[in-house]
């Protein structure tokens, strides 16, 4: 458990997002979450996460446009991000890796393989 690391989870699914908050705080994470890309990148400059989970498929701003926009800013060009989305890796796999991502979880997806893909990706 990581008492005290605070992740941003974003997704435009309002049970994704209550579901994920509900089991991190369980395990012993603050969860701040984020209904679009446009909120997302709010959050990152007022909260200062420790790991952002960021869904890829949302109106407005996606996934990939955020995390592009978060790779310009010098305070949060090194935020550690997880990608969660529904579509397939292999046809995106490539994108994700040139975009520097410490992980990719695709929908449905169980709460034990996302709780140990942030617990690696907080030690890198």
């Amino acid at each position: 458990m990581s008492p005290n690391k605070k992740i941003l989870f974003v997704d435009d699914e309002d049970d994704i997002r209550e579901v994920v908050q509900i089991r991190l705080e369980s395990n012993g994470y603050q969860v701040v979450t984020a209904a679009s890309g446009e909120e997302a990148l709010n959050k990152v400059a007022s909260e200062h996460p420790d790991l952002m989970i960021l869904d890829v498929m949302m109106p407005g701003m996606d996934g990939l446009a955020v995390l592009k926009k978060l790779r310009k800013e010098v305070t949060s060009s090194k935020l550690p991000v997880i990608l969660l989305t529904a579509k397939r890796k292999k046809m995106i796999g490539d994108l994700f890796e040139l975009e520097g991502i410490q992980g990719f979880i695709e929908k449905p997806f169980e709460s034990a393989v996302l709780l140990d893909m942030i617990k690696k990706a907080l030690v890198q």
